[in-house]
């Protein structure tokens, strides 16, 4: 294997578990000798592909949390019809996954942002700005729905976004250690409810 493709296999290899004891512990409980003992790997193979535990964290923020969210919550509303309609449907669907996930521990971006918060300004940053590239596209959704006839002209985008990204943030928090299908069933119910406000149009 070319020695760059075999550097980079491994370094997603490391991300890829790195995630997921950050995602399991929080950063904060999770040690650079758990992640080595869970890879199998020395300080030294460490220190050779990061400087230092913060650089390995926001390298997971930047590849894999951001892929994670651009692909469950961001793309799929680009360019859509209705997005109302678009907004509901994504939304389920990444609540149906939650509820099914035996090891779930609430929406990764909101947990790390929770837990940085007045701890670590740097990696906030690199969260927020995740969470701003969410807000942005949904307003640029919201938008062209207004151009289109599928959402009222008076609504105010900016607001429904900001709605839309905190009340996700509380029910994927409240089903951790909730019943996960009651409370995806009413959220959507209740977000449905919402979205028909403000629309001119009947929303199947």
């Amino acid at each position: 294997m070319d020695k760059n493709l075999k550097r980079m296999a491994t370094m997603n290899r490391m991300q890829m578990t790195g995630l997921e004891l950050f995602y399991a512990q929080g950063y904060y409980n999770t040690s650079i000798d758990d992640i080595l003992k869970s890879l199998n790997l020395s300080k030294g193979a460490f220190y050779y592909h990061f400087q230092s535990k913060e650089e390995f964290f926001i390298s997971i923020v930047q590849n894999l949390v951001f892929r994670k969210v651009y692909t469950m919550l961001i793309e799929p509303i680009e360019g859509v019809e209705n997005p109302l309609r678009a907004i509901e449907i994504c939304l389920d669907d990444a609540l149906k996954t939650a509820e099914f996930n035996d090891l779930d521990y609430g929406f990764v971006l909101a947990n790390f942002l929770n837990e940085f918060n007045g701890r670590n300004d740097k990696i906030t940053r690199y969260l927020t700005d995740i969470s701003k590239v969410w807000e942005v596209n949904l307003v640029t959704a919201l938008q062209k729905g207004k151009t289109d006839g599928f959402v009222e002209r008076h609504v105010d985008s900016e607001g429904v976004a900001s709605f839309i990204i905190s009340s996700y943030f509380g029910v994927r928090s409240l089903m951790v250690s909730g019943n996960c299908k009651i409370l995806r069933y009413n959220y959507i119910q209740q977000l449905r409810n919402y979205f028909r406000s403000l629309s001119p149009v009947v929303l199947a």
